[in-house]
């Protein structure tokens, strides 16, 4: 009979770490949580100091059955959950629940599962960290605050059971914010101009851009200020006025975080953040290699730091200094300082043993596995090596007071850049043009000059890596609340994807408006980022968990109260519309389903009849004169089109108007409070103050 017994959470994990423990030792997991508050109430007793009220989680009962007749046996327990919050707390629930004495129990935690971290770990076992337990319960109460008081508000106003969230609610409104942005830019025209030169002896000319005049930087607005340029500096000499020779370092990337890693696994490999830490799972907790068996492959995956063990930079040094030699080794620190908390007893995401490279493993791995494996080892080994170095070469060069500049960089030691490159260096190695071989003296002929138009661009819509690196700076959530936030409102269709892009629904705007409109403070950016603060002192110990739920439920309860009231009087009803139901003659009305509004007979369940729903925007057809009405794309998308499609196919992103452009004729659109012509090379604008309720 084992001595001691050791719980996980992952069943993958156990006959990973059962390898590196004898025979007095038994592994089990608890399968995750074992208690929680229950679904069917808030569960927490706001009468009573808001105390919380756990219960077994459903199905869990045969589970600790299990465990506490294995722990009555075991000499020591030794806990082993995640070493997070969420690790911590689960611990506690487990302590809670077994049965056992307290001192029989100790609490053990390993940033990677490896036979060296596990042993490790057992020669310092500690007592369950109630700050970090008190931390997590202040986050789980919170959330459970605001979904359960705010969701039936949602049901009842859109008619559709919806929800919101703490992190959730002010992730769509990042989300509604950035395409309202994006609806109301206006765009810029903008020119410039490069000089293609060729040097007295050379064979193919340089680039030289136009950067200013007389020393001073110059905008150009127009094509008549482009055609001013021309004529002012038509015939005149181009004279060579200052080279510089010099060199440029591309210092080596940090590790990942959990963050980072989400962000250039989507932008790399087209993973969703999701995705990303699925599979970043599965290389934690243990893949088959032949000789070896369960290998965790690489350290814990929810981390905010930077920072590597001793012995990891050792390991990784040795492996560089071997593979590639002693001037690719980095001499500096190459761990990030981060003024904000972050859970410093975690390291950043590398590799467990730098010697498995991705090749040597490869073919234990399934194609996304050895995709993620690769970026996570590349990015650790890079952090470890030498910056990049460029040769870099600019002139200066002046024409009739008009100041151009050419410039070109070669690399000159790629240090960490033979192991990892990003999309930046990659660009960096495409532009080679040479400026070799030319000094004041060097004559230049023009060969002709290149103009060219712009506009500015509006806003980027939200990638899934734009949003977490946005949720990051901004504070709003945590690295282990990432994926499952944008996956929930993703689920919900208040979001959706496509090519990458985020893009709201209408769903998700009526959602967002009754958010803004009863609970400000909830959906505030700032609000949101000072919780997470006061989390992080919850887990220093500098503030006691119940003072922050006491200040604030509440404010919560007051404006639940003043919502109540308040949306009571404009609930929405069923809009009755002139449209006769073909199966039993009633008059349909218009419902708002998950995937916008539609057609639905009153006379349901009776009769269940159903019809798409174009709301009308009383616009004329550009095409045809045909009625302009409101659509969804089949991902939820709101569009404008025409009523006789498919024989007429207007269609717009944003709003037609019944105006023409006094410029161009085209027709015109609706970017916030300025009408805009539809045709981007015209530019006009106007200001535009839409009509109360206007579509």
């Amino acid at each position: 009979m084992s001595k001691y017994l050791v719980i996980v959470e992952s069943p993958t994990k156990v006959k990973t770490i059962e390898k590196f423990l004898g025979s007095n030792y038994s592994v089990v997991a608890s399968n995750g949580h074992v208690r929680d508050l229950p679904k069917s109430t808030m569960g927490v007793d706001v009468e009573n100091d808001y105390e919380p009220k756990y219960i077994t989680i459903r199905g869990k009962g045969e589970k600790l059955k299990e465990l506490r007749k294995l722990a009555k046996k075991a000499s020591k327990i030794y806990l082993a959950t995640d070493p997070d919050r969420e690790g911590e707390a689960i611990s506690w629930h487990l302590a809670n629940s077994l049965n056992v004495e307290d001192k029989k129990m100790k609490r053990i935690t390993f940033n990677e599962i490896t036979k060296t971290a596990i042993k490790e770990s057992l020669k310092k076992p500690r007592d369950i960290d109630m700050n970090l337990v008190d931390s997590q319960q202040t986050r789980r109460i919170l959330d459970r605050m605001v979904g359960y008081t705010i969701s039936p508000l949602l049901w009842r106003k859109i008619k559709r059971g919806l929800s919101a969230g703490r992190v959730q609610s002010v992730t769509l409104r990042m989300i509604c914010d950035r395409e309202d942005e994006i609806n109301a830019f206006i765009q810029e025209e903008y020119w410039s101009m490069e000089a293609l030169l060729l040097p007295k002896g050379h064979k193919k000319p340089i680039s030289a851009k136009l950067t200013g005049l007389n020393g001073k930087k110059i905008d150009i607005k127009s094509k008549a200020e482009m055609d001013k340029i021309l004529s002012e500096i038509d015939g005149k000499e181009y004279v060579i006025k200052d080279i510089k020779n010099g060199e440029r370092i591309k210092k080596a990337p940090l590790p990942f975080t959990t963050s980072t890693l989400q962000q250039e696994a989507s932008k790399t490999l087209n993973f969703s953040t999701r995705k990303t830490m699925q599979i970043a799972q599965q290389l934690y907790e243990g893949i088959e290699i032949k000789n070896q068996g369960l290998v965790g492959l690489i350290s814990y995956l929810r981390t905010d730091s930077t920072r590597v063990s001793e012995e990891a930079d050792k390991m990784a040094r040795d492996y560089i200094k071997d593979k590639f030699g002693e001037e690719y080794l980095t001499t500096s620190a190459k761990d990030k300082k981060n003024e904000k908390k972050i859970q410093d007893a975690h390291e950043a995401i590398r590799p467990t043993y730098v010697e498995f490279s991705p090749v040597q493993i490869k073919e234990y791995l399934s194609r996304d596995q050895f995709r993620l494996y690769q970026l996570i080892w590349k990015r650790f080994v890079a952090s470890r090596m030498s910056n990049a170095k460029y040769e870099t070469k600019s002139i200066q060069i002046n024409c009739n007071g008009y100041n151009f500049s050419a410039s070109s960089s070669k690399l000159d030691f790629d240090g960490f850049m033979s192991v990892y490159t990003d999309d930046d260096s990659k660009e960096e190695k495409s532009k080679s043009a040479s400026i070799k071989n030319i000094d004041l003296d060097t004559k230049l002929e023009l060969v002709e000059t290149v103009e060219k138009q712009h506009f500015t661009q509006p806003p980027a819509h939200f990638t899934e890596a734009a949003l977490v690196k946005a949720m990051e700076e901004k504070g709003i959530g945590r690295p282990s609340t990432y994926a499952p936030t944008i996956s929930t409102i993703l689920a919900r269709r208040y979001i959706v994807k496509e090519n990458k892009n985020l893009y709201v629904t209408e769903l998700g705007s009526a959602v967002n408006e009754v958010m803004k409109k009863s609970f400000p403070a909830i959906v505030d950016l700032s609000f949101t980022a000072n919780l997470e603060s006061l989390l992080d002192s919850v887990e220093d110990g500098t503030i006691m968990w119940k003072v922050v739920i006491r200040n604030f439920y509440p404010d919560l309860a007051e404006a639940v109260k003043h919502a109540e009231e308040t949306l009571e009087h404009i609930d929405i009803e069923d809009e009755v519309t002139d449209i006769i139901c073909d199966k039993c003659g009633k008059n349909m009305v218009v419902k708002f389903g998950p995937h916008g509004k539609f057609l639905a007979c009153p006379g349901f369940p009776d009769c269940k009849n159903t019809k798409t729903y174009f709301e009308k925007t009383g616009v004329h057809c550009p095409k045809c004169n045909g009625e302009v009405v409101i659509k969804m794309s089949k991902k939820g998308r709101r569009y404008y089109g025409c009523e006789n499609n498919p024989e007429c196919e207007f269609i717009s992103w944003q709003k037609p108007l019944n105006k023409k452009c006094p410029k161009c004729n085209s027709y015109m659109i609706q970017k916030g409070n300025k009408a805009v012509c539809s045709d981007n090379e015209c530019g006009y604008n106007e200001e535009y103050a839409p009509k109360e309720n206007e579509a």
